[in-house]
């Protein structure tokens, strides 16, 4: 008798049965019933299992992405690389473990750039960021944790539209885009001051990315 799935394992046999046709057909709630029957799972299994439909998926799907770079960045000498070294490391091992998906990554970022889907983009990219760091052995609790993940929140997308676009071999472009990025806002004490300046316009911002780390009821 074939073991039973878990939940998890479920979810990733329907990703993997998508993804194929995402890149053609976006991320729809039909697609995803579709690749539910080719993994052997009834409609309403697939529906307790995405909720929120494609919300959850995308949102899986990006988790996915994140797990499977931190096996990949545990198996590499992260210990012998400076902080800017191992940051931009990551990034380029996040976008790597995608890069067969590439186009359903960016529609799944277009997706969730819409209300009301917008939290969930800002939080899946928090948990990306946030993963980037802890990885590269970060130890911050104060403000400064803040700081350090909106600087590479913003390195992260601005190179991800490059990535979308990229037709150069092996990314080339995004990975000197990224290097430059780097370079100009991964020093974190210019990058406090210049943040710093910045949200002094706005309202409250470690309140908003508390939320994202600490996500409660909406």
């Amino acid at each position: 008798m074939a073991a039973k799935l878990t939940e998890e394992q479920k979810k990733d046999a329907v990703l993997d049965a998508a993804l194929p046709d995402v890149a053609f057909d976006g991320w729809t709630l039909q697609g995803l019933i579709r690749a539910g029957e080719e993994a052997g799972l009834e409609q309403g299994e697939v529906r307790l299992l995405f909720p929120d439909g494609v919300r959850d998926a995308i949102a899986h799907f990006f988790a996915r992405g994140d797990k499977a770079m931190l096996e990949r960045l545990a198996k590499d000498d992260l210990a012998s690389m400076k902080i800017r070294e191992r940051i931009t490391h990551a990034v380029r091992v996040r976008l790597e473990v995608d890069a067969e998906h590439r186009e359903a990554v960016r529609r799944a970022a277009a997706a969730l750039s819409l209300s009301p889907t917008h939290f969930t983009g800002a939080q899946a990219l928090y948990r990306t960021v946030d993963a980037i760091w802890l990885a590269a052995g970060d130890t911050a609790t104060d403000f400064n944790f803040y700081t350090k993940r909106a600087l590479l929140s913003g390195v992260f997308v601005s190179t991800l539209f490059v990535w979308f676009g990229d037709t150069s071999e092996d990314f080339a472009e995004t990975y000197a885009f990224l290097d430059r990025r780097i370079a100009d806002v991964m020093q974190i004490e210019k990058g406090k001051a210049k943040l710093a300046k910045a949200l002094s316009k706005f309202p409250d911002p470690v309140s908003f990315l508390g939320r994202l780390r600490y996500p409660g009821p909406r």
